[in-house]
Protein backbone atom coordinates (compact mmCIF):
# COMPACT_ATOMS: atom_id res chain seq x y z
CA UNK A 1 0.00 0.00 0.00
CA UNK A 2 1.66 3.03 -1.26
CA UNK A 3 2.07 6.16 1.46
CA UNK A 4 1.88 9.74 0.13
CA UNK A 5 3.18 12.44 2.33
CA UNK A 6 0.60 15.23 3.39
CA UNK A 7 1.78 18.66 4.21
CA UNK A 8 0.32 19.32 7.82
CA UNK A 9 -1.42 22.84 7.44
CA UNK A 10 0.50 25.50 9.67
CA UNK A 11 -2.55 27.46 11.16
CA UNK A 12 -2.27 31.09 10.93
CA UNK A 13 -1.79 33.09 13.12
CA UNK A 14 -3.65 36.54 12.95
CA UNK A 15 -1.14 39.57 12.45
CA UNK A 16 -0.81 41.97 15.47
CA UNK A 17 -1.29 45.44 14.46
CA UNK A 18 2.43 47.02 15.45
CA UNK A 19 1.45 50.42 17.57
CA UNK A 20 3.95 53.42 15.74
CA UNK A 21 6.04 54.85 17.70
CA UNK A 22 5.53 58.80 18.62
CA UNK A 23 7.31 60.77 16.65
CA UNK A 24 9.27 63.76 18.47
CA UNK A 25 6.76 66.17 16.81
CA UNK A 26 4.02 63.52 17.25
CA UNK A 27 2.30 65.59 20.65
CA UNK A 28 -1.28 64.74 20.17
CA UNK A 29 -0.39 61.23 21.42
CA UNK A 30 2.09 61.85 24.44
CA UNK A 31 0.32 61.15 27.82
CA UNK A 32 1.57 64.07 29.70
CA UNK A 33 0.52 66.28 27.08
CA UNK A 34 -3.13 65.17 26.88
CA UNK A 35 -3.02 65.69 30.67
CA UNK A 36 -1.80 68.58 30.76
CA UNK A 37 -4.60 70.04 28.31
CA UNK A 38 -7.62 68.37 30.24
CA UNK A 39 -6.45 70.05 33.22
CA UNK A 40 -5.87 73.69 31.56
CA UNK A 41 -9.65 72.83 30.11
CA UNK A 42 -11.03 72.29 33.83
CA UNK A 43 -9.47 74.96 35.33
CA UNK A 44 -11.06 77.72 32.58
CA UNK A 45 -14.23 76.39 32.21
CA UNK A 46 -15.46 74.74 35.63
CA UNK A 47 -16.06 77.86 36.96
CA UNK A 48 -18.16 79.05 34.00
CA UNK A 49 -19.74 75.87 34.50
CA UNK A 50 -20.61 76.18 37.92
CA UNK A 51 -21.78 79.52 37.46
CA UNK A 52 -24.40 78.41 34.85
CA UNK A 53 -25.47 75.88 36.57
CA UNK A 54 -26.22 77.60 40.61
CA UNK A 55 -28.18 80.03 38.16
CA UNK A 56 -31.25 77.55 38.68
CA UNK A 57 -30.22 76.95 42.43
CA UNK A 58 -33.41 77.44 44.39
CA UNK A 59 -31.58 78.50 47.45
CA UNK A 60 -30.40 82.26 48.27
CA UNK A 61 -27.25 80.59 49.84
CA UNK A 62 -25.13 79.92 46.28
CA UNK A 63 -23.17 76.99 47.62
CA UNK A 64 -25.94 74.44 48.47
CA UNK A 65 -27.91 72.84 45.79
CA UNK A 66 -31.50 72.82 47.04
CA UNK A 67 -33.24 72.09 43.44
CA UNK A 68 -33.96 73.63 39.97
CA UNK A 69 -35.48 76.44 39.47
CA UNK A 70 -35.96 79.35 37.19
CA UNK A 71 -37.21 82.86 39.42
CA UNK A 72 -33.93 83.74 39.80
CA UNK A 73 -34.02 84.05 35.89
CA UNK A 74 -37.44 86.30 36.29
CA UNK A 75 -35.88 88.46 39.10
CA UNK A 76 -33.01 89.09 36.87
CA UNK A 77 -35.03 90.11 33.71
CA UNK A 78 -37.69 92.11 35.85
CA UNK A 79 -34.82 93.92 37.71
CA UNK A 80 -35.07 97.47 35.67
CA UNK A 81 -31.96 98.75 37.10
CA UNK A 82 -29.92 95.71 35.97
CA UNK A 83 -31.54 95.58 32.77
CA UNK A 84 -30.64 99.44 32.47
CA UNK A 85 -26.68 98.51 33.04
CA UNK A 86 -27.16 95.66 30.73
CA UNK A 87 -28.31 98.25 28.13
CA UNK A 88 -25.31 100.65 28.44
CA UNK A 89 -23.03 98.11 28.18
CA UNK A 90 -24.24 96.65 25.34
CA UNK A 91 -24.67 100.22 23.64
CA UNK A 92 -20.66 101.12 24.84
CA UNK A 93 -19.60 98.02 23.36
CA UNK A 94 -21.10 98.40 20.03
CA UNK A 95 -20.21 101.97 19.47
CA UNK A 96 -16.52 101.51 21.12
CA UNK A 97 -16.24 98.58 18.81
CA UNK A 98 -17.05 99.90 15.67
CA UNK A 99 -14.87 103.10 16.69
CA UNK A 100 -12.18 100.97 17.52
CA UNK A 101 -12.61 98.81 13.97
CA UNK A 102 -12.44 101.70 11.82
CA UNK A 103 -9.58 103.71 13.47
CA UNK A 104 -7.35 100.15 14.23
CA UNK A 105 -7.94 99.49 10.64
CA UNK A 106 -6.41 102.75 9.47
CA UNK A 107 -3.51 102.66 11.70
CA UNK A 108 -2.71 99.37 10.68
CA UNK A 109 -2.36 100.45 7.13
CA UNK A 110 -0.61 103.54 8.08
CA UNK A 111 2.29 101.59 9.65
CA UNK A 112 2.43 98.90 7.57
CA UNK A 113 2.40 100.73 4.31
CA UNK A 114 4.11 104.32 4.78
CA UNK A 115 7.32 105.12 5.90
CA UNK A 116 7.71 108.43 8.18
CA UNK A 117 9.55 110.49 10.58
CA UNK A 118 8.58 108.83 14.18
CA UNK A 119 7.38 105.85 13.10
CA UNK A 120 9.05 104.12 15.45
CA UNK A 121 7.71 106.02 19.18
CA UNK A 122 4.32 105.71 17.09
CA UNK A 123 4.40 101.94 17.08
CA UNK A 124 5.70 102.37 21.22
CA UNK A 125 2.99 104.41 22.08
CA UNK A 126 0.30 101.74 20.35
CA UNK A 127 1.26 99.48 22.76
CA UNK A 128 1.22 101.03 26.09
CA UNK A 129 -2.57 101.31 26.29
CA UNK A 130 -1.67 97.28 25.93
CA UNK A 131 0.98 96.88 28.43
CA UNK A 132 0.45 99.82 31.03
CA UNK A 133 -1.74 98.25 34.19
CA UNK A 134 -5.70 99.19 33.58
CA UNK A 135 -5.56 100.81 37.16
CA UNK A 136 -3.08 103.53 35.67
CA UNK A 137 -5.28 103.63 32.50
CA UNK A 138 -8.12 104.09 34.59
CA UNK A 139 -6.59 106.73 36.76
CA UNK A 140 -5.20 109.01 33.72
CA UNK A 141 -8.56 108.97 31.75
CA UNK A 142 -10.32 109.88 35.10
CA UNK A 143 -7.83 112.96 35.33
CA UNK A 144 -8.41 113.77 31.52
CA UNK A 145 -12.06 113.80 32.15
CA UNK A 146 -11.87 115.78 35.05
CA UNK A 147 -9.57 118.49 33.57
CA UNK A 148 -10.96 119.52 30.18
CA UNK A 149 -14.46 119.50 32.37
CA UNK A 150 -16.27 116.67 30.67
CA UNK A 151 -20.14 117.16 31.40
CA UNK A 152 -22.15 114.14 33.40
CA UNK A 153 -25.29 115.04 33.10
CA UNK A 154 -26.02 114.64 29.66
CA UNK A 155 -29.19 112.82 28.57
CA UNK A 156 -28.37 108.73 27.05
CA UNK A 157 -26.95 107.68 25.14
CA UNK A 158 -24.17 110.74 25.78
CA UNK A 159 -24.06 110.46 29.01
CA UNK A 160 -21.92 107.61 27.90
CA UNK A 161 -19.66 109.07 25.77
CA UNK A 162 -16.43 109.12 28.76
CA UNK A 163 -16.88 105.54 29.15
CA UNK A 164 -17.04 105.49 24.81
CA UNK A 165 -13.99 106.89 24.57
CA UNK A 166 -12.15 105.42 27.26
CA UNK A 167 -13.09 102.43 25.67
CA UNK A 168 -11.73 103.38 22.48
CA UNK A 169 -8.18 104.54 23.63
CA UNK A 170 -7.55 100.81 25.20
CA UNK A 171 -9.27 98.55 22.61
CA UNK A 172 -8.47 100.30 18.76
CA UNK A 173 -4.30 99.30 19.49
CA UNK A 174 -5.63 95.71 19.46
CA UNK A 175 -7.41 95.66 16.25
CA UNK A 176 -4.21 97.14 15.23
CA UNK A 177 -1.97 95.36 15.74
CA UNK A 178 -4.20 92.13 14.68
CA UNK A 179 -4.77 93.87 11.48
CA UNK A 180 -1.13 95.11 10.58
CA UNK A 181 -0.13 90.94 11.81
CA UNK A 182 -3.04 90.33 9.10
CA UNK A 183 -1.49 92.73 6.25
CA UNK A 184 2.34 91.04 6.86
CA UNK A 185 1.14 88.51 4.36
CA UNK A 186 -0.61 90.73 1.73
CA UNK A 187 1.30 90.23 -2.11
CA UNK A 188 1.30 94.17 -3.07
CA UNK A 189 1.60 92.78 -6.63
CA UNK A 190 -2.37 92.53 -6.43
CA UNK A 191 -2.44 96.28 -5.87
CA UNK A 192 -0.40 96.70 -8.71
CA UNK A 193 -2.49 94.47 -10.82
CA UNK A 194 -5.50 96.44 -9.83
CA UNK A 195 -4.06 99.82 -10.30
CA UNK A 196 -2.90 98.45 -14.32
CA UNK A 197 -6.39 97.63 -14.65
CA UNK A 198 -7.68 100.23 -13.95
CA UNK A 199 -8.81 100.67 -10.61
CA UNK A 200 -8.57 103.94 -8.54
CA UNK A 201 -6.69 103.90 -5.28
CA UNK A 202 -9.80 104.27 -3.56
CA UNK A 203 -11.19 101.05 -5.42
CA UNK A 204 -7.69 99.31 -5.13
CA UNK A 205 -8.67 99.79 -1.31
CA UNK A 206 -11.85 98.53 -1.11
CA UNK A 207 -11.93 95.61 -3.60
CA UNK A 208 -8.51 94.19 -2.64
CA UNK A 209 -7.05 95.44 0.76
CA UNK A 210 -10.43 95.60 2.39
CA UNK A 211 -11.46 91.61 1.54
CA UNK A 212 -7.86 90.76 2.60
CA UNK A 213 -7.85 92.21 6.19
CA UNK A 214 -11.40 90.90 6.86
CA UNK A 215 -9.99 87.99 9.55
CA UNK A 216 -8.33 90.25 10.80
CA UNK A 217 -10.87 93.22 11.43
CA UNK A 218 -13.46 90.52 12.24
CA UNK A 219 -10.92 88.74 14.90
CA UNK A 220 -10.08 92.69 16.42
CA UNK A 221 -13.56 93.19 16.23
CA UNK A 222 -14.50 90.38 18.25
CA UNK A 223 -11.25 91.06 20.87
CA UNK A 224 -12.93 94.90 20.75
CA UNK A 225 -16.51 94.04 21.76
CA UNK A 226 -15.44 91.49 24.28
CA UNK A 227 -12.50 93.85 26.23
CA UNK A 228 -15.56 96.43 26.34
CA UNK A 229 -17.82 94.70 27.64
CA UNK A 230 -16.11 92.86 30.50
CA UNK A 231 -14.66 95.94 31.49
CA UNK A 232 -14.62 97.04 35.21
CA UNK A 233 -11.85 99.27 36.32
CA UNK A 234 -11.46 101.66 33.50
CA UNK A 235 -15.36 101.90 33.59
CA UNK A 236 -15.57 102.67 37.01
CA UNK A 237 -13.21 105.48 36.96
CA UNK A 238 -15.02 106.92 33.97
CA UNK A 239 -18.65 106.69 34.44
CA UNK A 240 -20.72 109.58 35.96
CA UNK A 241 -22.78 109.47 39.30
CA UNK A 242 -26.13 108.28 37.09
CA UNK A 243 -24.18 105.76 34.71
CA UNK A 244 -23.50 102.28 35.94
CA UNK A 245 -22.77 99.07 33.84
CA UNK A 246 -23.10 95.57 34.16
CA UNK A 247 -20.05 94.77 35.64
CA UNK A 248 -20.19 97.44 37.92
CA UNK A 249 -23.73 97.04 38.76
CA UNK A 250 -22.97 92.87 38.86
CA UNK A 251 -19.79 94.33 41.32
CA UNK A 252 -22.22 96.08 43.84
CA UNK A 253 -24.77 93.31 44.06
CA UNK A 254 -21.31 90.79 44.85
CA UNK A 255 -20.72 93.33 47.83
CA UNK A 256 -23.42 91.67 49.58
CA UNK A 257 -23.43 88.30 49.02
CA UNK A 258 -23.05 86.30 45.61
CA UNK A 259 -26.94 85.33 44.79
CA UNK A 260 -28.18 83.09 42.17
CA UNK A 261 -29.70 86.19 40.59
CA UNK A 262 -26.49 87.17 40.04
CA UNK A 263 -25.47 83.84 38.26
CA UNK A 264 -28.58 84.27 36.06
CA UNK A 265 -27.42 87.58 34.94
CA UNK A 266 -24.25 87.03 34.13
CA UNK A 267 -25.37 83.48 32.30
CA UNK A 268 -27.80 85.99 30.11
CA UNK A 269 -24.37 87.86 29.09
CA UNK A 270 -22.50 84.68 28.66
CA UNK A 271 -24.79 83.40 26.09
CA UNK A 272 -25.35 86.70 24.52
CA UNK A 273 -21.51 86.85 24.05
CA UNK A 274 -21.61 83.12 22.50
CA UNK A 275 -24.33 83.70 19.88
CA UNK A 276 -22.62 86.87 19.14
CA UNK A 277 -19.39 85.25 18.59
CA UNK A 278 -20.77 82.43 16.63
CA UNK A 279 -22.90 85.18 14.47
CA UNK A 280 -19.96 86.82 13.51
CA UNK A 281 -17.61 83.82 12.47
CA UNK A 282 -20.27 82.18 10.66
CA UNK A 283 -20.61 85.38 8.69
CA UNK A 284 -17.26 85.10 8.20
CA UNK A 285 -17.11 81.91 6.82
CA UNK A 286 -20.03 82.50 4.48
CA UNK A 287 -18.08 85.41 3.47
CA UNK A 288 -15.07 83.62 2.90
CA UNK A 289 -17.36 80.85 0.79
CA UNK A 290 -18.38 83.32 -1.31
CA UNK A 291 -15.29 84.43 -2.39
CA UNK A 292 -13.69 81.06 -3.00
CA UNK A 293 -16.76 80.39 -5.58
CA UNK A 294 -15.26 80.76 -9.24
CA UNK A 295 -17.17 83.73 -11.07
Amino acid sequence: MAVTDQATPVPVLPRRRRRRAVGPLDYSRRLWLRLTFLVALIFLYAPIVTLIVFSFNDSRRNIVWRGFTLKYYEKALGNESLIEAFANSLTIALLSTAASVVLGAMVAVLLWRFRFPGKAPLEGAMALPIVIPEICMGVAMLAFFARVGWPSDLIWPFNLGSIIIAHISFSFPFVAMVVRARLANFNRELEEAAKDLGASEWETFRDVLIPFMRPGLVAGGLLAFTLSLDDFVITFFTSGPDTVTFPVKVYSMVRFSVTPEVNAASTVLIVITLFLTALAMWLQNRSGQKTEEPG
